[in-house]
């Protein structure tokens, strides 16, 4: 298959992507979170397209992105807290878990008798919706497990060739995948960490729970309720191990590994400054920016061929800092070392 790239997203350009996906092709387009592998939402045939050309496995829900957020009546039972949500945050970085409606294929949801939504608030991406009659089912647009993409570079490397159109729109705003929250009245429980914080979700409910698989694998025959909640995802081909200690003893610790070829370090600006070795990347100097260079700097370690294994501090978990942590423990399979100065 030979794959179209849309370096300008000229209204022409979309009005053919848009006629792409309503023939049931893939197109990749940007989001303000990450570039997402668009198809048409209610169609089984484009859904097992999107599972194909990522790799993907089909139990794996995808999330339907919509024009405006009071399209969700037509897919999905919705609710005041909706309502809410949506008045607070959409079109953004937010995914809501919603019982579903039989228009929407079980291929979609993974099996599941619910739906994910969400109203990217990308101006490609809107643009691309506001031509469509339908939903745009879209998961990120990489090959299942690797890191996802934030460039329009990074979906060139993984999916050239299995898709129909890549749309280029610069660089991801936010840099990881929307916050996944499910409903039960007034109860809100986090399915998956992003820009909206529980910080910002705790704001407009009575009680917020956060799932416990954010910070552990799934247990055996544990379903995933959200997308990458089961599988290790977000993965650079080098093993990366999360380091936890004290700073001076984390610190100490890449101080003795930075000379060494086959390894890498991800750290702060602070930490960067400290280090020398050949391998060593800085991801930002705070939250914002470690969230949205996070997955370009881990990409660059597979460009590094000889680097096999990846040490990165445990982020902390408050605000979008939670995000950052979750995506480096899936990535590391949750895989921590502490580390203590002799």
């Amino acid at each position: 298959m030979k794959t179209e790239i849309i370096y300008s997203p000229t209204e022409s350009a979309l009005s053919r992507a848009a006629s792409v996906l309503k023939n049931g092709g893939l197109v990749a387009f940007p989001t303000e979170t990450v570039y997402g592998l668009g198809g048409h939402g209610l169609c089984t045939d484009s859904a097992d397209k999107i599972y194909a050309a990522k790799g993907r496995p089909t139990d794996n829900p995808l999330i339907l992105h919509l024009a405006s957020a009071d399209e969700a009546e037509k897919y999905a039972y919705t609710c005041p807290m909706y309502y809410k949500l949506a008045m607070a945050f959409m079109p953004g970085p937010l995914t809501v878990i919603l019982p579903k409606k039989e228009i929407v294929p079980d291929r979609v949801t993974g099996g599941l008798d619910t739906v994910a939504l969400r109203v990217p608030a990308h101006p490609v991406a809107s643009a691309l919706l506001k031509r469509c009659d339908f939903p745009i089912a879209a998961p990120s647009a990489n090959t299942s497990g690797r890191p996802s993409p934030t460039e329009a570079e990074h979906v060139i490397e993984d999916l050239d060739g299995r898709i129909d159109m890549i749309v280029a729109g610069g660089s991801c705003e936010i840099g990881v995948e929307s916050t996944i929250v499910s409903i039960d009245g007034e109860h809100l429980t986090l399915l998956r960490p992003g820009a909206i914080t529980p910080e910002m979700l705790s704001c407009f409910c009575e009680e917020l729970t956060i799932d416990p698989s954010l910070e552990r694998p799934l247990l055996e025959g544990e379903r995933p309720l959200a997308p990458g909640m089961k599988y290790r995802h977000y993965a650079p081909k080098a093993q990366v191990v999360l380091l936890e200690g004290s700073e001076e003893d984390i610190l100490a610790f890449m101080k003795e590994q930075q000379e060494k070829a086959e390894i890498g370090l991800l750290c702060s600006d602070e930490q960067f400054y400290a280090l020398s070795g050949k391998n060593v990347i800085s991801y930002g100097k705070n939250q914002q920016e470690e969230a949205q260079r996070l997955f370009a700097c881990l990409r660059e370690f597979d460009r590094r061929e000889h680097v096999k294994t990846i040490y990165a501090p445990k982020p902390q978990k408050d605000g979008v800092g939670l995000a950052v942590y979750n995506r480096l423990a899936k990535a590391a399979g949750f895989t921590v070392k502490k580390v203590k100065e002799q």
